[in-house]
């Protein structure tokens, strides 16, 4: 009963049903890569002080066709022209999962094979790392087994680690991940201050912690993929709400890959497992303030593949798109950068691309 009353308290923002207007919207197929560069799929964008686009893609495949070392990171222009690869066969490089930009300049790439996060400064040059990758030569290095409940988790190291973002005091916060759902505080001179979190569906825990951002106030934004929600939190992992999006799907909504879905009866949250699930999120991207401070949140699905516009107190205020091939169609967003309301760089995974979307609300 106490349960039922604190998560109905959670989910105040969050109406049974949901309605928004359609967001028109114009797309481009962005990269202009050079002709001996072939992008694999697209797992990670972000941007940079001057506009430079950071494209962290599963290409540049190396080792046997399963377990192969699947990570690339490209830089190009504002316009889309190749500038240079970072981190050229990094120890580190094993199965790009996101990208970020501080608000230093400083480029951070989550890889989820090798449970590392490594910092590069603009230069392109290693500047911290955090977590370790299994030795090579170790007898038990392959791919991390995925227990229910996980193991313990460890201070200082990641199991399949997703995503991180930044406070107003330059603290990193990271989604990690997969195995061992929660989250990890780490100082901005690279100390360890903490995690919260826990496999599970409870308020407070996780199923997969797929993308993570921090508001101007400071509040952090967590992608619980798996539970169908966004948990938002405060610095020390206090659960302040929670947010899920419940706009009905269309009965005739295509899947970019795979059986189409099957929303039951009950509900989506009534299925088995809801990654798959409208609204279950992917990737999260926080705008920068604007001059009155107001901030929007876009969420993406992989079905019916929208694009969603809330409010940071969880209103939906638009949708746009939805799944398949052709531009202004998606295949699994697997990260979203949004420097302003109405620009947006979608990486997808299944179209080996970068859309990048103007929006006219």
């Amino acid at each position: 009963m106490l349960r039922a009353i604190i998560l109905s308290a959670l989910l105040a923002t969050a109406a049974s049903a949901q309605d928004a207007p359609e967001i028109r919207f114009e797309a481009v197929d962005f990269l202009k890569p050079p002709a001996d560069l072939h992008l694999g799929e697209v797992a990670g964008v972000a941007l940079g002080k001057a506009g430079q686009v950071y494209v962290f893609h599963r290409g540049n495949t190396q080792g046997p066709a399963y377990a192969a070392a699947a990570a690339q990171l490209l830089e190009f222009t504002a316009q889309g022209r190749f500038v240079r690869e970072i981190g050229h066969n990094l120890y580190a490089w094993s199965y790009a999962h996101a990208t970020r930009v501080d608000a230093g300049g400083n480029i951070w790439v989550a890889d989820k094979g090798s449970n590392m996060v490594i910092k590069f400064n603009p230069a392109g040059r290693v500047a911290m790392v955090f977590g370790r990758k299994p030795e090579a030569s170790d007898e038990n290095a392959r791919p991390l087994e995925h227990p229910r409940p996980p193991l313990p988790p460890v201070d200082g190291q990641f199991r399949e680690v997703t995503d991180m973002a930044w406070d107003s005091q330059g603290n990193t916060y990271i989604s990690d991940g997969y195995i061992n759902s929660r989250v990890a505080k780490v100082a901005p001179d690279g100390r360890w201050l903490g995690s919260w979190g826990s496999f599970g569906s409870e308020p407070g825990q996780f199923n997969t912690l797929h993308s993570i951002q921090v508001d101007a106030q400071d509040q952090v934004y967590v992608a619980d993929r798996g539970n169908r929600r966004i948990q938002v939190f405060d610095t020390n992992g206090k659960l302040l709400r929670i947010i899920q999006i419940n706009l009905p799907s269309p009965a005739d909504a295509p899947s970019a890959i795979g059986n189409r879905p099957v929303v039951p009866a009950a509900g989506p949250d009534a299925a088995p497992t809801k990654t798959m699930m409208p609204g279950a999120p992917w990737a999260l991207c926080i705008t920068p303030p604007t001059a009155s401070g107001q901030q929007f949140l876009y969420v993406s699905d992989a079905w019916p593949g929208r694009i969603y516009k809330l409010s940071l107190d969880g209103k939906l205020l638009g949708w746009l798109g939805g799944a398949g091939k052709q531009l202004k169609q998606f295949g699994w967003i697997h990260e979203i950068a949004c420097p302003s309301e109405n620009e947006l760089y979608v990486a997808e995974l299944l179209n080996w691309r970068l859309q990048k979307l103007t929006l006219h609300p």
